[in-house]
């Protein structure tokens, strides 16, 4: 146990999860659905199956999948499924608000309901304990940051001119995106759901010599194999719809070569929160392990923000309304603490 350097294992996740989306700035000539399935490929698909081959010690990474119980397997899908509609829409979050509000008002929610939803499904009655009343509190102060940094979007788009919004944000849309934001938030916290139910084959791995650092990289598999599949429906459902698909055989080589060398850069930025997640609770002690997903999405939010204010997404904006959104961003990160403590 290292609480230390699991923390800063879990920063470096953050740094990945935080900067995935400013690659997606040098595609050029495809649209949205085009570009987040191409990243989607890189983040779902192949990066799990690399990373454990890697991990994993040679040759026992097929035994340790047929081991596995199915019903382990089948749930990591199915909340995979389900954060696959999170991910989807936190996606349209980010094209929406750009990358600071859209990542704080989604990962808020997603570290709030990831903790409040499995009291509320079993049926315990939440304001019975103190536990209970802190996770209430903290989903409350939850939702009162999200209110401030929204205040703080709407005061953004008061004072910004329809020029400058659209050179910060090429399609920003306040009402639509924090709607969006908001659903992302909530269906994103099933990923959460989706480690607990992939613990049987953490197990398994464990058994076949796999380094507790690296046994959440099996469940990852079965996850975000479940979350491609929604994601690969919607995509491909935009790229029939809009003729899209020409987007693949229709730009130039070089183009090409751009395009799918930042949605893979993206992808595997993407990916390296959950590698680096894994490897960095492992290391906390048992005490401090309930707030490994809490410092995740605290990590995330702050980072996005620095992002935000590096690409000039609120550019034009007063000093009063960076005040609000720094209350904002502070309450939502304590919120993330208060939801574990509960």
């Amino acid at each position: 146990m290292n609480p230390v350097s699991g923390i800063l294992l879990i920063a470096l996740g953050s740094i990945g999860a935080a900067s995935f989306y400013v690659p997606f700035k040098k595609v050029r000539e495809w649209a949205w659905e085009s570009y987040w399935l191409s990243q989607g490929v890189a983040a779902w698909l192949i990066s799990p199956l690399v990373f454990a081959l890697i991990f994993v010690p040679r040759g026992e990474l097929l035994p340790i999948i047929s081991e596995a119980p199915s019903s382990a397997k089948l749930m990591a899908m199915f909340f995979g499924a389900l954060w696959g509609f999170g991910g989807l829409t936190f996606g349209l979050s980010i094209r929406y608000l750009g990358v600071a509000l859209g990542q704080s008002i989604a990962l808020g929610l997603c570290a709030a309901f990831g903790t409040l939803i499995p009291p509320l499904v079993s049926g315990d009655n939440l304001f019975s304990s103190t536990s209970g009343i802190l996770t209430v509190a903290g989903v409350a102060l939850t939702v009162a940051g999200i209110s401030v940094i929204g205040f703080a979007g709407s005061l953004k788009g008061r004072e910004m001119s329809d020029e400058e919004k659209r050179a910060a944000v090429k399609e920003f849309a306040l009402k639509k995106g924090i709607l969006i934001a908001v659903f992302a938030g909530i269906m994103s916290a099933c990923f959460n759901f989706g480690f607990e139910a992939g613990k049987p084959i953490e197990e398994i791995a464990l058994a076949h010599g796999t380094n507790p650092l690296f046994q959440k990289n099996p469940s990852l598999i079965f996850i975000l194999f479940g979350g491609f599949i929604t994601n690969l429906a919607y995509c491909g459902y935009l790229n029939i719809r809009n003729k899209t698909y020409r987007d693949y055989f229709s730009v130039s080589g070089g183009t090409l070569f751009n395009n799918l060398f930042f949605t893979f850069l993206a992808g595997i930025l993407w990916f390296l929160q959950f590698h680096f997640f894994g490897m960095g609770s492992s290391k906390l002690p048992e005490s401090m392990a309930v707030f490994g997903w809490s410092i995740l999405m605290a990590l995330n939010i702050a980072i996005s923000n620095i992002w935000g204010i590096l690409l000039n997404e609120w550019k034009g904006s007063s000093r009063k309304t960076f005040m609000v959104l720094l209350l904002g961003i502070i309450i939502l990160i304590l919120s993330t603490f208060i939801v574990k403590l509960g």
